[in-house]
């Protein structure tokens, strides 16, 4: 459908209205004379009405003392009225033409009215817009997403942007970051090398390097490589490609949601991709169910609740921002609690490997205390995960490598396994 099926029904509309406005007010305006004064039922008829009135009553006489036949008399009634029409019309005075002044203002209120909607859809409408239906928008919208930038040229647009700034450290940690990177290099295989890379990468805002590291890390650790470590990946990967979510990108999130599906930083990012690639109303739909689901202290809910109430306009829902306090309400009925307790060993286990990984995702995306940190050390540690334990430790000593009552909370917690020794 071309643009013209909309332009052409609207220039007529507009044409048709304009031309009846117009006629409208420069239609000749009836001046009062003093034959008007007929209409006012107070004021005495005109002498020619009076005289056929009287003819009227005079035929109902003569019909009466039978001087004239029910034809005849009918005849003459049709006659008198005609006449009676005909006196009442030649009374009437001929419409008279509005003045000048009029048909100037009638004129310049049409084209002021004209050119104000005009404006207005200059700046509210969409110009040469043609029609979408709803089917074809969708197909644009999966060939945006196919044809969305790959990482590495996100990665080249994200290091060439002025406005990119790194954190401010001092010469002695660079030093120190440039001898771990030059030691990287002959000893591929370390993995708390990488791990720490990774972090201290990150924490310098060099995410392109950062998401590099990770990589290496996942690869290190294989089928042990959990939540956390997928997390990292995917938000180092976004935040080097200047917030898009790239191809890449996503086939991380689809990890972390094989992994967990109700994993949040992975239901935020697919609902980002989905605003990014033109199908906000797939965003409305992950991130309503999403906030629902989350804290208040979740790091993806001021966002959401910023944007969510215009995306339910564009999704074409009725839909109310809930008060803060009832997010994340939603905890686990009696009934799901008795049925944990009932588990069996085999499933209790795979329950506390369940708890540990979503502690694991909580620190490496937001953080937490020490506390928190030494009890998913020594959970690794009695699973079995050794290798992965001592990596969590080795990244917990820099991260509270400035304060010495939480490096002993440590220190402590990986003593048991050997750890600094």
């Amino acid at each position: 459908m071309t643009i013209w099926s909309f332009w052409l029904p609207a220039a007529l509309m507009v044409g048709v209205v304009s031309a009846l406005a117009i006629l409208g007010l420069l239609r000749g305006a009836r001046l009062a004379g003093p034959e008007d004064a007929a209409n006012d039922q107070t004021a005495p008829r005109p002498r020619a009405m009076r005289i056929y009135a009287d003819q009227l009553r005079e035929i109902e006489r003569d019909l009466a003392r039978g001087l004239v036949d029910t034809q005849e008399a009918e005849r003459l009634r049709t006659e008198i009225a005609r006449r009676l029409l005909d006196a009442d019309r030649a009374r009437r005075p001929a419409p008279q033409p509005a003045p000048r002044a009029m048909r100037l203002v009638a004129v310049a209120l049409v084209a002021l009215a004209m050119g104000f909607a005009g404006v207005i859809y200059w700046r509210e409408g969409a110009l040469l817009y043609p029609d979408l239906p709803l089917a074809e928008r969708h197909a644009q919208a999966a060939e945006m997403r196919q044809n969305r930038p790959v990482q590495a040229e996100l990665e080249a647009r994200w290091r060439a942007d002025p406005q990119r700034r790194e954190a401010e450290v001092d010469d002695e940690y660079r030093a120190l970051l440039d001898q771990l990177r030059g030691a990287l290099e002959t000893r591929p295989d370390d993995l708390q090398g990488h791990l720490l890379l990774a972090r201290n990468e990150a924490n310098l805002g060099h995410h392109d390097r950062a998401a590099a590291a990770q990589e290496r890390v996942i690869a290190l650790l294989g089928e042990r490589a959990g939540l956390a470590e997928h997390v990292f990946l995917a938000e180092q990967m976004i935040l080097a490609g200047g917030g898009v979510v790239s191809p890449e990108a996503e086939t991380v999130i689809e990890t972390i949601l094989r992994l967990d599906p109700a994993n949040g930083p992975a239901r935020y990012y697919t609902g980002l991709m989905f605003a990014q690639t033109g199908r906000p109303d797939l965003t409305f739909r992950l991130w309503r169910s999403l906030l629902e689901d989350s804290r208040p202290e979740a790091p993806w809910v001021p966002h959401i609740r910023a944007t969510i109430e215009e995306l339910a306009v564009i999704a074409g829902v009725r839909y109310t921002l809930p008060p803060m306090e009832a997010q994340g309400a939603r905890g686990p009925s009696d009934a799901q609690i008795a049925a944990a307790m009932e588990l069996d060993e085999e499933e209790r286990a795979a329950m506390i490997g369940a708890m540990v990984e979503g502690l694991s995702m909580r620190l490496g995306t937001q953080g937490g205390p020490a506390g928190d940190w030494a009890r998913l050390i020594a959970a690794l540690g009695v699973m079995g995960q050794t290798e992965r334990a001592r990596a969590i430790w080795g990244e917990a000593r820099v991260v509270f490598a400035d304060e010495p009552d939480q490096l002993r909370v440590i220190d402590e917690a990986g003593r048991p396994l050997g750890f600094g020794e």
